[in-house]
């Protein structure tokens, strides 16, 4: 072997791999300032409604609430979010400023400006669409790579390899998960897609909508396991059927609110926590079948990202939901395990101390 061979092979593998990059302070202001007036905009939506704010634990989480009366009488809740300093003050201070979506689509663009990553302006208006006929008030969950993406803003930095995707999955926690998301507002999924007219039509299991000009791009409806398997179950609040999936459920029980970026303005969306998600990958690739992982490159990779971020900014964290996941049984560990293994593979030199 050469010396040149030698010192190129010393080279590379002298390379720590980077995951991220900080965004900029200008950008993570423009995010924060948008943020909060998002925010405080949803507060002041439900607050010119009859009823009053609520604050209430949820399997030791504490979360805010609108409970307000419908036409019949019976309380509703409005979920406003994960409590926090931030959303507690905004509350107390709903009745003051003048936030116009104008004035929001005025901050969305001087953020994007300042360089806070945005979605794809077609993906941005289905998730739009779903988000004002109610999706996430009646419990949904954003899930798969647009969160990932999302992230982005969230935790102040941007993906080294954040491809974008052409699937939009959303989620549901069906009858067999408690989260903290009440379910019951209404709306019927399928009118409201076909009120977007892009052209999605059904497949046959009714759990995926696809375009046949653009076949690349479909919707997805996802939920937890139930007592009948994998057989795709009909959400009744949602008038939607939804493909149940294993492991689903670790994801969505505490989910927190995020604020994604588009030309058309910001969208709030329920997201699953960053350490949740980026331990449900290793899941999803563990669970995958043996010839398929190859495919899974991008599971592996997320997780990566996200884990490389937690075990440098926040390794407690990590580490208790690492712990949780261990102790929801052997089938649960061995999946995460063999995660674990191809990312050390992948990524050998990455932190992956706080997973024990």
């Amino acid at each position: 072997m050469s010396w040149d061979v030698v010192i190129l092979k010393f080279i590379f593998l002298s390379i720590t791999f980077v995951f991220y990059t900080p965004l900029s302070t200008a950008a993570q202001t423009a995010y924060a300032s948008l943020n909060s007036a998002s925010m405080l905009e949803g507060v002041r939506s439900v607050a010119s409604l009859p009823g009053s704010f609520s604050r209430k634990l949820v399997k030791g989480h504490a979360y805010w609430y609108y409970q307000t009366p419908d036409l019949t009488g019976k309380q509703t809740q409005i979920f406003l979010g994960l409590a926090s300093d931030e959303l507690t003050q905004l509350i107390a201070q709903h009745r003051c400023g003048d936030g116009t979506k104008t004035h929001l689509r005025q901050l969305t663009r001087q953020a994007i400006a300042a360089g806070c990553p945005a979605i794809v302006s077609s993906h941005a208006k289905i998730i739009e669409r779903l988000a004002d006929a109610g999706f996430f008030r009646a419990g949904g969950i954003l899930v798969g790579t647009h969160v990932y993406m999302a992230y982005q803003n969230y935790l102040g930095v941007r993906w080294q390899s954040a491809a974008q995707t052409v699937d939009l999955d959303f989620a549901h926690a069906g009858r067999n998960v408690s989260v903290a998301i009440p379910s019951d507002v209404t709306m019927d999924m399928g009118s409201e897609i076909e009120a977007l007219k892009m052209g999605f039509v059904p497949v046959r299991s009714l759990t995926t909508y696809v375009k046949s000009d653009e076949t690349d791009l479909q919707i997805d409806f996802v939920t937890s396991l139930h007592r009948g398997g994998d057989t795709p179950i009909l959400i009744k609040s949602l008038n939607a059927t939804m493909q149940p999936l294993k492991f689903m459920e670790f994801s969505m029980v505490a989910p927190i609110q995020i604020t994604l970026l588009a030309q058309r303005g910001p969208i709030t969306v329920n997201a699953p926590p960053p350490e949740k998600y980026a331990l449900h990958k290793l899941l999803v690739y563990g669970e995958r079948p043996q010839n398929m992982r190859i495919k899974a490159a991008k599971d592996i990779e997320q997780a990566a990202g996200l884990i490389d971020y937690l075990a440098e900014n926040d390794a407690d964290l990590l580490h208790e939901t690492w712990v949780d996941l261990m102790e929801r049984g052997p089938g649960w560990r061995k999946r995460a395990a063999d995660g674990l293994f191809a990312l050390k593979t992948k990524f050998p030199d990455m932190n992956t101390t706080p997973l024990g």
